[in-house]
């Protein structure tokens, strides 16, 4: 009865633990890694077609992005999660299946100019509906026998639609054991969603530490706030671009943003436009209007019951091809664009960043969590220049976040769920946090309230039935690449450069008044010479 320890050990994203037990494999989660790579990962120590089934907690790409890879490499067995969390990983599986492809695509045109050897996708649409087929959707609190020695049971975490936290019973002989994974734990107080179930008993527990060290800003309801925010990007006659994940952060958004229409929290701009700038986000919205309104809290379900539709308000609009898309940017009205990825890593949102990050008058709100070497975490640090699509972009726009409106549990709300504990787990591993997190998140369980605790590695695994170490591991660094420093020659040119560039803006400032067929041929001027040296 052996567990290890493979993804978002020291760090936030890319869960994945394997449990092996009478010659059955399987795995808890098997997440993407988002942002920056911190530590290396180790392969899952057995072949795809040997694993037997997979756990998954909620439906979130860094929980279950690379299960289409396994599929890909040989993996047959069954896949077990919540009946909205199967709903949602067919739309997010084949989102991520599309980035893989059209990444390949335009990677591949480009080797194909260089001569460089073709890129292969991660994994393609093929493999994420052969994934999603090997879903079987299962119930809150039902007990589920999964294979002869294995049980398992889900139960409501409050991190997502779906989400939720893994009860595994574990026999060998006359031996059982209980390991729980706590998944994402959800914030109290959040729009739709139950707050966490908690659990009596463990003897081992997997819990996770996003915010381990730190609570949020006590914030008793963010609608005031987010329509304060919407109010000054408004009176500037800016747009307020709202990077937010398309799944769960879209749709609480929209229903913070219904409430303020209904209330009058924003003045002087009645019927100002948001703009749905996400197919994923429109799926997902539409899975959650057809979910089991038990998925939901009280107040979600009184106003179903009332026939009150949560997530639709009058001057909401919804994009769904390239061409709306393109659109809004060209609509000089003040708005309110939701787009994805809520890092910025990926998608609409970029080319929305593209036209609104050098305008004084504009706001992105960042409403999540930014993982470090993210766009999103580089903007919300301070960066005043960014790159997005091969050009450099000045950040002159309001840069801001909203307090209180995480998904996950701050540090007080994981102790909490911990306590809820009858009887303390014989030893609790935590991962899912950033190495100085996790770190000091254990030493807090350890040291304020006796719990036993282990930070493992990625490669590092556990004895369940003596709770002994079976393999040790210790993180590996990612390194990086150190720059060629420059000798001073080269550094002068460079600067020059520089200076030539800042010179060539501040000309095009100077510009605006002129006529337009002048401006247009300056533009075409500057146009080719980027093309030329960006080659």
């Amino acid at each position: 009865m052996k567990i290890t320890f493979l993804g978002a050990t020291h760090e936030v994203t890319g869960s994945c633990t394997l449990i092996e037990t009478n010659g059955k494999h399987f795995l808890i989660d098997c997440g993407m890694e988002q942002g920056a790579d911190i530590f290396v990962n180790q392969e899952i120590p057995v072949n795809p077609a040997d694993i037997d089934f997979i756990l998954v907690t909620h439906a979130h790409i860094d929980h279950s992005g690379k299960i289409p890879l396994l599929c890909k490499n040989g993996f047959n067995g069954k896949i077990y999660a919540t009946e909205e969390t199967v709903n949602l990983c067919k739309i997010m599986l084949l989102d991520s299946a599309h980035i893989q492809e059209f990444e390949a695509e335009w990677r591949n045109r480009k080797a194909k100019r260089s001569g460089m050897p073709p890129y292969e996708p991660l994994y393609t649409i093929a493999d994420a509906q052969c994934a999603t087929s090997k879903m079987q959707g299962c119930q809150y609190d039902e007990l589920k026998q999964v294979c002869e020695n294995v049980s398992v049971r889900f139960n409501d975490i409050g991190h997502l639609l779906g989400s939720s936290s893994i009860e595994i019973w574990i026999t060998e002989g006359n031996i059982t054991k209980k390991i729980v994974f706590s998944g994402d734990v959800g914030n109290k107080n959040r729009p739709f969603l139950n707050e966490p179930k908690k659990i009596s008993e463990a003897d081992y527990l997997v819990v996770e530490s996003t915010y381990g060290d730190r609570n949020h800003q006590p914030v008793t309801d963010p609608a005031p706030i987010l329509a304060n925010c919407l109010q000054r990007a408004l009176d500037r006659g800016g747009n307020v671009v709202i990077p937010a994940f398309a799944v769960g952060r879209t749709q609480e958004v929209l229903a913070l943003i219904r409430r303020i229409k209904d209330e009058g929290l924003v003045k002087g701009h009645d019927g100002f436009p948001v703009y749905v700038d996400s197919p994923l986000a429109n799926e997902a919205t539409a899975i959650f209007l057809q979910s089991n309104p038990m998925s939901f809290d009280e107040e979600t379900r009184e106003l179903f019951r009332k026939g009150i539709n949560p997530l639709v308000f009058p001057d909401l609009k919804i994009s769904v091809s390239a061409d709306e898309s393109r659109a809004i940017n060209f609509n000089p009205e003040p708005k309110v664009i939701l787009s994805a990825s809520g890092m910025c890593e990926a998608g609409r949102v970029r080319h929305h960043l593209k036209h609104n990050l050098w305008r004084k008058e504009s706001l992105i709100l960042f409403v999540g969590y930014q993982a470090k070497g993210t766009l999103g975490k580089a903007l919300i640090d301070g960066a005043k220049e960014v790159k997005l699509f091969s050009e450099s972009i000045s950040v002159e726009a309001e840069i801001d976040s909203m307090p209180g409106i995480s998904g996950h549990a701050d540090k007080d709300g994981l102790i909490d769920w911990i306590n809820g504990f009858e009887k303390k787990p014989q030893l609790v591993f935590v991962n899912h946090g950033e190495d100085e997190v996790a770190m000091s998140f254990a030493k807090t369980l350890e040291d304020e309230y006796s719990i036993n605790t282990a930070v493992p590695y990625s490669g590092t695994s556990y004895d369940l039935l003596t709770g002994s170490v079976v393999t040790e591991t210790v993180g590996i660094r990612i390194e990086k690449k150190e720059q060629r420093p420059r000798d001073a020659r080269a550094a002068k040119v460079f600067t020059r450069l520089i200076a030539a560039c800042d010179k060539l803006m501040r000309v095009a400032k100077s510009c605006d008044g002129m006529a337009n067929k002048e401006i247009a041929r300056f533009a075409d001027q500057v146009e080719q010479l980027a093309e030329k040296w960006s080659r």
